[in-house]
């Protein structure tokens, strides 16, 4: 088997999830995030993007039903013994295969979690779902409880984080030095893909950010790339990946000289980061980093260039994003606990003066002072 921790630590991890089942009085667990599949047991494919299901009863037993492109992956890459298949064909429908599946083990009446918040169950899923158990069983939303447990990591899984921490120090480097006026934004891009992949990292969950010009107002992936000219400004985000756990980085680089308002931009960000630092310990809660970070960019008069979060935990992931449960926005209640992996972003965008600036970098939380996963400087990246 091709596993990334240590049997064991699967079983503990199951043991944690059903005695989690037994606590709420469910009679199992349906799990379609593959997130979830990964930490449970380290099946590991991109075959999520059609129909499979792993069934975790309360009793611990698993069963996965996937398709025949999947069943040696699974087999290969996990602690899953009881594997089957349905069969693509008109008419297939595997969430009615998956039902008679686990027919032994359910009764009538049984209350059953679902992960329905999952890119494999998509709406029409969902409904065949939905109709195959019928009134046999009462399907309940529990699309947080396995991701309530993984997002404290194991020191199995810190040392993968760490080593994608150094992995994104060294993306950003050779990024940074492809960051000339003439280069175009892909030549940032390429970089970073080749040096996580050549240090031994994965392809990340979602699609990094690269934009110079106006295109730095836009935190999001975009087609079509342009060039950096003389005088700039760059927007950079994106995460490392090793064994599926990711770090985080984001910074804006300037070519030609900052200008005052970019400069104050940039210390505002660092005196919002480290008032994020300074409560990201366990007595806070993920909406203190929130309100920690807004109130600094607020007093800086930077409310309307903020956003409305400034954050999340980081793990395990698929594409289509590195995102892990929770978020940190207002009122989040999530408290903070040690070994949880957090990347807080302090993103300003402001319309008026057509100005980027943004600082971000991944923690762990200890019962003191976080964890840096970065060893980069906060200085302003001046492109000499």
């Amino acid at each position: 088997m091709a596993l990334h921790v240590a049997p064991d630590e699967h079983r503990a991890r199951i043991v944690r999830a059903t005695a989690r089942l037994q606590e709420q009085g469910l009679a199992g667990l349906l799990v379609f995030r593959q997130e979830s599949m990964y930490w449970l047991t380290g099946y590991d494919t991109a075959g999520y993007s059609q129909f499979q299901g792993l069934w975790l009863g309360a009793d611990g037993g698993l069963m996965l039903l996937t398709r025949s492109s999947d069943v040696r992956q699974a087999k290969l890459t996990s602690i899953i013994e009881d594997v089957r298949l349905w069969v693509d064909a008109a008419g297939a429908n595997p969430a009615a295969t998956l039902r008679e599946a686990i027919e032994t083990r359910i009764r009538p009446g049984d209350r059953i979690g679902v992960e329905y918040a999952s890119v494999t169950l998509n709406a029409q899923r969902g409904k065949l779902l939905d109709a195959a158990f019928g009134a046999d069983a009462v399907l309940e939303d529990a699309s947080t409880l396995i991701a309530a447990l993984a997002v404290v990591k194991s020191p199995a899984e810190l040392a993968h984080v760490r080593q994608a921490g150094r992995i994104a120090d060294e993306a950003w480097r050779r990024a940074f030095a492809a960051c000339r006026p003439g280069a175009s934004e892909s030549d940032i891009l390429a970089e970073i893909y080749a040096t996580v992949i050549r240090a031994g990292g994965d392809p990340a969950a979602g699609r990094f950010v690269c934009g110079a010009g106006d295109n730095a107002l836009l935190c999001r992936y975009f087609t079509g790339k342009g060039r950096i000219g003389e005088t700039d400004q760059v927007n950079i985000e994106f995460a490392a990946a090793y064994r599926h756990y990711h770090v985080a980085l984001m910074r804006t680089a300037l070519t030609g000289s900052a200008t005052p308002s970019q400069r104050r931009m940039h210390d505002a960000n660092i005196e919002a980061l480290e008032a994020c630092r300074r409560k990201l310990r366990p007595g806070y809660t993920y909406g203190d980093l929130f309100d920690a970070h807004a109130a600094v960019l607020d007093r800086h008069g930077y409310r309307h260039a903020r956003l409305n979060a400034c954050g999340y935990s980081l793990g395990i992931s698929y594409p289509p994003t590195w995102m892990e449960w929770p978020m940190i926005y207002a009122g989040n209640p999530v408290p903070l606990e040690p070994n949880m992996v957090v990347f807080m972003h302090m993103i300003l965008l402001d319309s008026e003066t057509n100005l980027a600036m943004c600082l971000g970098e991944t923690f762990i939380v200890t019962e003191g002072e976080p964890e840096r996963l970065s060893a980069l400087s906060h200085d302003l990246p001046l492109v000499a």
